[in-house]
């Protein structure tokens, strides 16, 4: 009876081999370090002060209460931190700042990339040239502007502030990806008797989700993130305020308990992790592949 040789531990097969357990290594240790955080917020979130007190180290609550989403959530007539408020505020400017950049960019950033002009290769670093400017550089000169036009106070100044940071680069990133778009699509559509406006509509937006996904989602994550301009702008109304701008009071607070700050961090983080996996299929699927033979 004969054997089958032994197989040889080659060089290639070494490297295949220690490689793919570092993978799994590296994926482990990278899933522990960006979870772990946000698991053990929303675990001290879970817990009550005098157990966090008893037990300030460990990882699972001994009894599990919300009443601290309760203060949170609940208005101040009722005792609470009035977040829900904060809430609908965010969401407010957020959607705007997302509908109205969208708006304004996308003919930007087309025009860019199909139409061919004087400054045609230079006008998107341009575009990028207001990033060279801090933030607290245009807040003095945005607030005595909003001052005197009596936009201080109100959501709709903040929605403009915010635009005009999103659309520079919002154009930026939907050029590259219209410039992708295979242009004998465009084409077709144009032999079929569509305009330059219905091919955008009907033909470069649908293949163009995917970049619409994650530009929306980049200008959601800055408008209800933001933080400076929210404070410099609001921080008079308590009834304008921001999810960002009431948690900078309840960490500023020593009235505060760490459980209901860190319920507060929750409420603040939730919304743009299930945005993120909810838009994960158009964010990561490429829906270009096979719109052009040949």
């Amino acid at each position: 009876m004969s054997t089958a040789p032994a197989r040889r531990w080659t060089r290639d097969r070494v490297e295949r081999a220690v490689l793919g357990v570092l993978r799994w290594v590296v994926i482990a240790v990278l899933v522990v370090a960006t979870a772990f955080p946000f698991y053990y917020m929303v675990m001290l979130s879970l817990r009550d002060i005098q157990d966090l007190i008893l037990r300030p180290g460990a990882l699972l609550p001994s009894e599990i209460t919300i009443g601290t989403y309760r203060e949170v959530l609940a208005s101040e007539e009722s005792g609470g931190q009035g977040f829900l408020t904060f809430i609908r505020n965010s969401a407010l400017i957020a959607i705007a700042a997302v509908a109205l950049t969208l708006a304004i960019a996308i003919p930007g950033a087309y025009a860019v990339a199909r139409l061919r002009f004087f400054g045609r290769r230079q006008v998107h670093f341009l575009f990028l040239a207001v990033y060279l400017f801090p933030a607290i550089v245009l807040a003095i000169p945005l607030f005595v502007l909003f001052t005197m036009m009596g936009l201080r106070g109100s959501l709709v100044g903040l929605v403009l502030v915010y635009i005009s940071q999103t659309i520079p680069v919002t154009v930026y990133m939907l050029r590259n990806y219209f410039e992708t778009v295979p242009a004998g699509v465009e084409e077709a559509a144009a032999i079929d008797g569509c305009g330059r406006l219905a091919t955008v509509w009907r033909v470069t937006l649908p293949l163009s989700k995917p970049a619409l996904m994650a530009t929306g989602l980049y200008v959601f994550m800055i408008a209800w993130n933001e933080f400076l301009f929210a404070l410099l702008f609001l921080v008079e109304r308590r009834e304008k305020w921001t999810v960002s701008l009431g948690l900078s009071q309840l960490a500023g607070s020593i009235e505060i308990p760490t459980t209901v700050l860190m319920a507060g961090s929750v409420v603040l983080t939730l919304p743009v992790v299930i945005l993120f996996f909810a838009g994960e299929r158009l964010l990561t699927e490429g829906l270009t592949a096979g719109a052009e033979k040949g």
